[in-house]
């Protein structure tokens, strides 16, 4: 499955973060991404083949 990912999407995880939220902001593309939890505001970067595998949906930016 390639994800079709752009700055600012929404992706919701298969499993929470500790403070408790699946939502995670798109910060940085390329061969690893870079997403912000909408939580707690944590960094964290993860390879594209790693996120692809714990994402369950992919939503456009809420404006």
């Amino acid at each position: 499955m390639v994800l079709d990912l752009k700055l600012e999407d929404i992706v919701r995880l298969k499993k929470a973060h500790p403070c408790g939220s699946y939502e995670w902001a798109v910060v940085r593309l390329g061969a690893d991404i870079g997403i912000v939890c909408k939580g707690c505001e944590r960094r964290v970067m993860l390879s594209r083949s790693a996120l692809e595998r714990r994402v369950k949906t992919v939503n456009a930016p809420k404006v």
